[in-house]
């Protein structure tokens, strides 16, 4: 199974938001034991350097890029994903870049905590608590 998660279940864990912490962690959890594939928007891994960079300095924040470019797969940005989250109707473009960038790599879900944000995106969006539940049932025989 092909997942892209996004930026905010990520940031639940490095900034320990309550009460989203605990999912967020478990599917992270779950990317490092590769339960299945995981990906990000390429856009993510750059936030992410800032606003840790920002907080925690530039070597917290390397290591931040380091350890999700080690667990996570990284649709190429490219200009025909640009333009495809252009044409996908969603009404914030950055959520349509992740939502373009799903669709690029083939994923199946998109694990977010604003799933009406990708209602008309082409790519199924859950939460992460949905999400545990999701895989809990494919391991149930």
């Amino acid at each position: 199974m092909r997942v892209l998660i996004d930026l905010n279940v990520l940031l639940d864990v490095a900034q320990v938001r309550q009460p989203h912490f605990a999912d967020s962690a478990r599917v992270l959890s779950a990317v490092v034991r590769k339960e299945f594939e995981a990906w990000i928007a390429a856009h993510c891994l750059t936030t992410l350097h800032y606003l840790i960079e920002k907080h925690n300095g530039l070597a917290a924040a390397d290591a931040a890029v380091d350890w999700h470019l080690k667990h996570f797969r990284v649709p190429a940005l490219s200009e025909a994903v640009l333009n495809r989250a252009r044409l996908i109707g969603m009404s914030d473009f950055e959520d349509a870049v992740v939502a373009a960038s799903a669709e690029e790599a083939s994923c199946g879900w998109i694990v977010t905590r604003n799933v009406s944000d990708f209602a008309l995106g082409p790519v199924k969006a859950i939460t992460p608590h949905d999400f545990l539940g999701l895989m809990k049932s494919a391991r149930s025989p």
